[in-house]
């Protein structure tokens, strides 16, 4: 397998099941990654030692998934001037609008793109899209990937 372009955080195990269609969707677009559990609360040295050497491993993009407070995107994106989504996960407590406000309201110069509450598949798409700015491989994926989805 080829070495990972796109590493996928999560905050928590909890967000494994809804994670599932973002790496399902790498895996259709045969885009290899790596996957993490560590939160920015409980697990900081983790996270910005990951985070920090990201680039120097291959990766291309970031794709972190939290709920609640949901710092980690945030986090990571302090610790890398690569590209990271978030994916703000669904809540009991609010419905997953706290994660979300959490993810899009990031500082000035610490960018963060944020997809849909739960939504990891478009993490995955949109993180192709990304590579496939400098990878005409999957650019052709996507481009088949979308006259498909017309259809």
């Amino acid at each position: 397998m080829s070495e990972p372009l796109v590493g996928v955080i999560l905050g928590s195990k909890s967000d494994l099941e809804v994670m599932q269609a973002c790496t399902q969707q790498l895996e259709e677009f045969e885009v290899p990654y790596e996957l993490l559990v560590a939160s920015a609360h409980r697990n900081p040295d983790k996270v910005h030692d990951w985070a920090g050497s990201a680039e120097q491993r291959g990766l291309r993009v970031i794709i972190a998934a939290a709920g609640k407070a949901a710092h980690l995107a945030g986090v990571v994106a302090a610790y890398t001037t690569l590209p990271v989504i978030g994916v703000p996960m669904k809540t009991s407590d609010l419905g997953g609008m706290d994660s979300l406000l959490s993810m899009v309201q990031m500082p000035g110069g610490v960018p963060v793109a944020c997809v849909a509450i739960n939504g990891s598949k478009n993490a995955a798409i949109l993180a192709t899209q990304i590579i496939a700015t400098s990878n005409s491989n999957y650019k052709e994926t996507l481009v088949t990937y979308k006259k498909d989805m017309a259809k």
